[in-house]
């Protein structure tokens, strides 16, 4: 007789009986849903597994389609692994890392010490195609780390090797692809067909992997330049090679050698030394009477501007504050978003022609009244807090919409300086698994909402596919806009965070719908060693998240 077990299907809300050892790619079949972009993984119990992936008890399963951001990353991982499996084929025994998400793709670096020819990007490019149509199985493999680390000893790929040997695990799974075996943190797909677009092409002196939209699969994100934001990506990775921290297990050696406040030291002097560079060109620059900051969620653009103004008054200017919260029109005037609701991020919840025609007023020598936004009523009223700029003074604007042109279109542009801050996260898993920016600002927005807000791990995760849809509408279309981009990530911060993130990620409760996300960023702290957080000194603008800061918030 056929055993049977129980599967709660939640895309169809019907329950299924299901022959027990079934993988989730034949249940998927057997339960005949469609999906135009999927499945590429699936939800079982909460946690995110691959389609080849067996079921032996009764579970709640989900199957993920590229609409969602785990079978996004299932998607953009197996590229991965086609690209170095094509570049391995075509280029023997030569090293490839897969590093800055740039102009809605992966800059890829093929480590052949030159830059890379056209025909080599598109005799790659073919090869790749060629491994999509051949229908080749991707094949799971677990075994002893040990075993895992001699497999990629024999290929010479020493940063697995030293990630590998770092995490303290038993048992390790990698992947095979037609004889070419690789790591990857996160599922894959199950064969090389179930890719139905990509793009590669010539970037700079490597090339850019270019991936589908999230919100329309069947289009590729659109190719445009953000020269400046690799700049600040390239400028890092040089400084991380001159210390020769790349990798999290280049971090997790420095840590266990007993060499943690060292690094601290020096990244935190890099840092102030690039705010204090950013001062002077303020400083050089006679005409500039209004410094505009703008970053997405926990950037740490609030202690980016304390440190600046500290700066600037070493450069003999006097920073004078103005908070755009205070220039939100009366709230029955808010735009209202796509269902109705009022939007409190668009642009134009300001009121922006009174903001610039103060801005104007000041840098004319005229006193104004600053506003004052009363939040319980929703109306904008008079602060009694009148200002008139002197010689020396500088007004520093801080907020999401700081690099909309619209926001200042009434000021002359010599007379602003725009900063771009945020966490470009530049330290890689290994060479082939980048970290995710996003990833590190969500887990200091979860400990900074805990220890200041009282929210949640969960509830901060259920709210952040919202602030990111907010930062990809009013914030990074315009950061290309800035005079200079602020990396404000720390290359030791993932250790710290390690430490204050891991307990409240696992106060997420497993029948909730934000306990996969939670459990994805434990398996990645996982990978890295804790660094105590009282190695941090109290001027560091991680004490924006962390608390004991020696500035007031």
């Amino acid at each position: 007789m056929k055993q049977e077990l129980q599967i709660r299907c939640k895309n169809n809300k019907k329950t299924e009986n299901i022959s027990i050892g079934s993988s989730l790619s034949e249940i998927f079949d057997e339960i005949n849903l469609k999906m135009d972009f999927g499945p590429v993984s699936a939800k079982v119990n909460n946690k995110v597994e691959g389609l080849n992936y067996r079921v032996y008890h009764n579970k709640d399963v989900e199957f993920l389609d590229l609409y969602s951001s785990s079978g996004m990353r299932a998607y953009t991982r197996t590229l991965f692994f086609i690209l170095c499996k094509a570049a391995n084929d075509i280029f023997k025994n030569v090293g490839m890392v897969i590093d800055i998400p740039v102009s809605n793709g992966y800059y890829c670096d093929l480590q052949l010490g030159r830059p890379l020819a056209e025909d080599e990007v598109k005799a790659i490019k073919e090869r790749m195609q060629q491994v999509i149509d051949a229908a080749m199985p991707i094949r799971r493999r677990e075994c002893t780390t040990e075993e895992a680390v001699r497999v990629f000893n024999e290929v010479g790929d020493k940063e697995k090797v030293k990630l590998l040997s770092s995490t303290g695990r038993l048992y390790t799974v990698y992947y095979d692809l037609d004889g070419y075996k690789d790591y990857y943190y996160g599922t894959l797909l199950t064969n090389t067909s179930q890719i139905h677009l990509f793009d590669l092409v010539k970037y700079y002196d490597g090339m850019l992997l270019r991936i589908p939209l999230s919100s329309d699969p069947s289009k590729l994100g659109e190719l445009i330049r953000q020269d400046k934001l690799f700049e600040i990506f390239t400028e890092h990775h040089k400084w991380q090679d001159i210390i020769g921290i790349r990798t999290i297990g280049d971090l997790n050696k420095v840590v266990d050698d007993g060499n943690a406040m060292g690094l601290i030291n020096v990244a935190e002097a890099l840092q102030e030394k690039k705010i204090s560079h950013i001062a002077e060109m303020i400083a050089e620059r006679k005409n500039v009477r209004v410094v505009l900051i703008a970053g997405p969620s926990s950037s740490g653009k609030t202690t980016t501007c304390k440190r600046l103004s500290i700066q600037l008054i070493v450069n003999g200017l006097k920073p004078v504050g103005i908070s755009l919260d205070d220039y939100f029109v009366d709230r029955e005037k808010t735009p209202r978003d796509e269902n109705g609701n009022m939007d409190y991020e668009h642009v134009e919840a300001l009121n922006i022609p009174l903001l610039n025609q103060q801005l104007n007023a000041l840098m004319a020598g005229e006193e104004v009244e600053l506003p004052k936004y009363n939040f319980q009523t929703g109306k904008s009223e008079k602060s009694g807090r009148k200002l008139r700029l002197k010689g020396n003074e500088v007004l520093v604007v801080e907020g999401i919409h700081a690099l909309n042109p619209m926001l200042t279109a009434q000021i002359p542009e010599e007379s602003k300086f725009r900063v771009y801050a945020s966490a470009l996260t530049t330290i890689l898993l290994d060479n082939h698994n980048y970290v995710p920016t996003t990833d590190n600002r969500l887990l200091r927005r979860i400990i900074r909402d805990y220890k200041y807000r009282g929210v949640s791990a969960q509830e901060t995760i259920r709210r952040w596919p919202s602030v990111r849809a907010g930062e990809n509408k009013w914030i990074f279309p315009f950061q290309e806009n800035a005079d200079v981009m602020f990396n404000t990530a720390m290359l030791f911060e993932l250790g710290v965070i390690k430490s204050q993130a891991e307990p409240l990620l696992e106060l997420v409760p497993e029948d909730c719908d934000e306990y996969s996300e939670a459990y994805r960023l434990l398996k990645f702290l996982r990978y890295i060693r804790p660094i105590p957080n009282r190695q941090v000194p109290p001027s560091s603008l991680l004490r924006e998240f962390l608390g004991g800061s020696s500035f007031k918030y």
